[in-house]
């Protein structure tokens, strides 16, 4: 994994750890069913964020690496591309 990106997605779910952390807390607490679902969306965004980073860094490496080697490889990394493709799209 490239450093860089890797510090930067350690850090992503430190975040989404304790945004999970505070909507435990606010159910418990019988919060404002809002404000729950605001930080749950919240959530949802730094995930998302979280799966972009990790994309970059698998473009960056081993999609790279398998396009170099060609063939039955580059066909490989085209149908990873696309099962990640369509697993977004099927959840949104």
């Amino acid at each position: 994994m490239i450093d860089d990106i890797k510090k930067r997605a350690l850090h992503r779910t430190k975040i989404i750890e304790g945004q999970l952390r505070g909507i435990e807390k606010m159910i418990e607490n019988e919060d404002y069913c809002v404000d729950i679902i605001t930080l749950s969306l919240a959530v949802q965004k730094s995930l998302g964020s979280l799966n972009k980073l990790l994309v970059e860094n698998h473009l960056r490496t081993h999609v790279s690496d398998m396009y170099d080697a060609g063939g039955e490889q580059r066909d490989a990394a085209v149908a990873e591309l696309l099962r990640i493709f369509e697993l977004s799209n099927n959840r949104g």
